[in-house]
């Protein structure tokens, strides 16, 4: 038996090592998978969050409109009872609608000012628990206290949690507007 060096086994092995490495080196077949392993967290991550943020500003305008549409109800009326409101408010459940009116806690409320530009409550409902008290003192946008007059207050505010919550986590949203009333002086309430 012949014996072979053991300086050239090395040799040859280091040169085996060497091809091999080059071959995978320049072996190009399996960059595209590995570039996308390492983007694909990322763009989901980017997607679900576009989701919840997209949800949020839907959710956000649903609860400006519901203030809104409320105020704008009962200011078109001169005279409400109590079914009346209920029917104004529980326009809100419409409104929200694909989304929870149970997250909803919306207030429509008649404010009057008196020759002093002191804002108070004279009568207020809401879509759950009670609205303000009556005599309740407001704050009233400078440009809107006239001297003997009246406002409908609407207020939506909605308890929101996105379905992830990775983003933007449980948010409170709230909305109030003022709108002087359509048809009379005040809305009265029988």
């Amino acid at each position: 038996m012949s014996r072979v060096p053991m300086h050239s086994l090395v040799f040859s092995l280091q040169q085996s090592v060497r091809r091999r490495l080059s071959r995978f080196a320049q072996d190009k077949r399996g960059v595209s998978a590995v570039e996308f392993a390492l983007i694909l967290p990322l763009m989901v991550l980017l997607y679900f969050g576009l989701v919840e943020v997209s949800q949020g500003v839907i959710v956000d305008r649903k609860v400006k409109m519901t203030a809104r549409t409320v105020a704008d109800l009962v200011s078109q009326v001169s005279t409400i009872d109590n079914s009346g409101v209920d029917a104004a408010l529980g326009a809100s459940t419409a409104i929200l609608a694909p989304f929870s009116a149970a997250n909803a806690k919306v207030i429509v409320s008649v404010v009057s000012i008196d020759n002093n530009g002191n804002a108070k409550i004279v009568w207020s409902r809401a879509n759950k628990d009670s609205g303000h008290g009556t005599g309740d003192s407001v704050t009233v946008p400078d440009a809107l206290k006239t001297p003997n007059t009246s406002l409908v207050w609407g207020e939506a505010t909605y308890d929101y949690s996105p379905a992830m919550g990775y983003v933007t986590g449980p948010l409170t949203l709230s909305q109030q507007i003022f709108m002087r009333p359509r048809l009379s002086e005040t809305v009265k309430k029988t």
